[in-house]
């Protein structure tokens, strides 16, 4: 009598699975029919099998750029009660498993949102189909929380999440790509809290450095939140979020991450960040990150009458550092070839043995932004446009240094 109870409790959950349907993705530019379903983690030979029968290839087919294809990966609607009741099955340990698959996509980048508040549930085929089979979930983006600026919410479809740091009118973050998912990234703006760096006059008003490189980094960092990072904002102001306007106003309110106020002296200053990000830096090492930048910003002060086009910095045999700021030096002169044809373009890329070089872990790319006392180099920084189009430079850059990197 208590195995026909058995079976007749399990008949209505089976009754009652939600609809399902499959992924659906396009196919970018290097993927291969293998490289997709890995991205996926879903690369076993049952996976594979339904791919092609999916999609009506064969083995010997290619992948067409930008076409959609489907994956091996169900996905149901999640009915906010339980995995099991979603999927109408009794098993707990697949219910656990299907947990752990979505909780590794979401931190790998290729969900939006938790299944909890988007209440798409994937479920990889051959969980179902092909129970031997087990998925490789290892790897730097598994199951392992490495930081980073935090969001609030994930309630809108699309969105990545809600930071508030970088202000009421940007703070919703939406995802782009997953080109930078398990990249972390330290933005670091420089100066901050009692010392406002080079000091430049804009008729009667006065630019501050650190107030436009932190304008500067927050817009880089919010881009590349958008394809999938992690990223750490530094130095941060409670108050600033991505600014509008000209005169962006001075103030000493900064701290340093961790909500550490930012001491006086240049060294104690500079040792304070440079703690900070190796720490976090050996963090994430530890838990399994392989891609790990570091991006300085300043912007430099030289006589009036001297223009001076972004250049970089890094640090002394240090290839890696090397390839980095060349990277994104190299990305700005093309920039300038195609938006300012006929300008020309002098930004350099050196070495030099500065502090944030000298004594930190991660490969670093160190920019100038420009003569913040130069009338024209002050349009590079005063119009809104222009900030934003330096940051989206710079992600340009390091998007191309990731393919670099693969």
């Amino acid at each position: 009598m208590k195995q026909l109870l058995a079976v007749v409790w399990m008949l209505p959950l089976l009754a009652f699975a939600q609809e399902r349907s499959y992924l659906e993705v396009k196919a970018r530019s290097g993927d291969g029919v293998y490289s997709l379903l890995r991205q996926y983690r879903v690369n076993t030979p049952c996976n594979l099998s339904l791919f092609y029968k999916l999609n009506k290839l064969t083995s010997k087919s290619g992948l067409k750029l930008n076409k959609t294809y489907k994956l091996p990966i169900y996905v149901y609607e999640y009915d906010e009660k339980s995995i099991r009741t979603t999927i109408g099955v009794q098993d707990r340990p697949l219910a656990e498993r299907i947990q752990a698959y979505n909780e590794y996509m979401l931190k790998a980048g290729y969900m939006v949102g938790d299944y909890r508040i988007e209440l798409d549930l994937w479920v990889p085929s051959n969980y179902l189909s092909c129970p031997t089979e087990k998925l490789d979930l290892s790897g730097p983006t598994a199951i392992v929380e490495i930081g980073g600026e935090e969001s609030t919410t994930t309630a809108k479809p699309g969105l990545r999440g809600t930071y508030d740091i970088f202000g009421e009118k940007h703070k919703n973050v939406y995802l782009q790509g997953n080109e930078l998912a398990g990249c972390v990234f330290y933005i670091v703006s420089g100066h901050g809290g009692p010392d406002p760096g080079a000091v430049g006059k804009y008729y009667s008003k006065s630019l501050c450095e650190d107030e436009y490189a932190y304008d500067v980094a927050l817009r880089l960092a919010k881009g590349l939140l958008e394809h999938g990072a992690t990223a750490y904002v530094v130095i941060r102001d409670p108050d600033d979020g991505i600014r509008s306007g000209e005169i962006l106003a001075c103030d000493k309110d900064e701290v340093c991450w961790g909500n550490k106020a930012i001491p006086i002296g240049q060294k104690a200053r500079l040792g304070q960040r440079a703690e900070t990000v190796n720490k976090l830096y050996l963090k994430n090492k530890k838990n399994g990150v392989t891609y790990q930048r570091m991006v300085v910003i300043h912007v430099d002060s030289e006589a009036r009458n001297e223009r001076v086009d972004m250049f970089f910095y890094h640090r002394l045999s240090d290839p890696t550092s090397k390839v980095f700021a060349t990277t994104l030096q190299q990305m700005i002169k093309e920039k300038y070839e195609v938006y300012r044809k006929g300008r020309g373009y002098d930004g350099t890329v050196s070495v030099r043995d500065l502090w944030m070089l000298r004594e930190t872990l991660m490969p670093t790319a160190f920019i100038e932004l420009g003569n913040i006392r130069n009338r024209n180099d002050q349009a590079r920084l005063v119009i809104e446009g222009n900030r934003q189009l330096v940051a989206n430079w710079l992600l340009e850059g390091i998007l191309r240094d990731k393919k670099k990197y693969r």
